[in-house]
């Protein structure tokens, strides 16, 4: 289960430092083999590759209707290897899909990562307080 925020910088080249807290288990999971993607909010799915596999199964099953969800997540899918200082490289297609240029927030979301600009990230943070709760949390204990 991945968990947790890392603000982190895109070097020149767009390499990415993977926290080392979550390297480990990058490794074990996938050895060190990730899949990025686009995602409709705005933000990258970062995925171990087992994760993936099973995301992308699930994805292909979509019915007819869901044919541009599918060119979405599948189209855009990019299988990055972690080098051996724990870093990966988001292609600028990608980035320029996300706004992301240096300043990054990754988020555990517990069976895969979600990668924002990190400016658009706090943004839509804000945004999403000011709406208030949603429903289905109003009877969430805390």
């Amino acid at each position: 289960m991945f968990q947790g925020a890392s603000a982190l910088t895109l070097d020149a080249k767009g390499r990415m430092s993977i926290p080392s807290r979550h390297r480990d288990a990058l490794q074990l999971q996938g050895e060190g083999r990730v899949t990025l993607t686009k995602h409709p909010d705005g933000c990258l799915l970062l995925f171990p590759r087992s994760e993936w596999e099973a995301f992308r199964s699930r994805i292909a099953q979509l019915p007819m209707d869901a044919h541009w969800w599918r060119r979405i997540f599948l189209g855009n899918a990019s299988d990055v290897d972690m080098d051996g200082s724990g870093r990966i490289l988001v292609s600028p297609e990608l980035r320029a899909a996300a706004n992301i240029e240096r300043d990054v927030m990754l988020l555990g979301m517990g069976s895969h990562f979600e990668l924002w600009d990190a400016s658009t990230y706090a943004q839509k943070e804000q945004v999403a307080i000011a709406q208030g709760m949603p429903d289905a949390l109003k009877q969430f204990t805390f």
